[in-house]
């Protein structure tokens, strides 16, 4: 079944891209305290959308979660 986005859904996926997007350039300036805060708005941007019942399976690979402390 085709399931169309709705905007809070697109909103949270554009805001989930954006914050993968700094983590990956803190990462590589090696900014220790950056990494920490884009990895914690990215933990509550997956959280709010679990609240709403929104799948973001397909958002983040776990693999990368894993190896950046991400995981829950």
């Amino acid at each position: 079944m085709l399931r169309t986005m709705s905007e809070f859904e697109a909103e949270l996926r554009n805001k989930v891209a954006e914050a993968w997007e700094t983590l990956r350039e803190a990462r590589e300036a090696g900014h220790d305290y950056e990494i920490h805060l884009h990895s914690a708005r990215i933990r509550d941007l997956l959280d709010r959308a679990a609240q709403h019942g929104v799948d973001t399976r397909d958002w983040v690979d776990p693999a990368l979660l894993e190896n950046s402390g991400l995981g829950h």
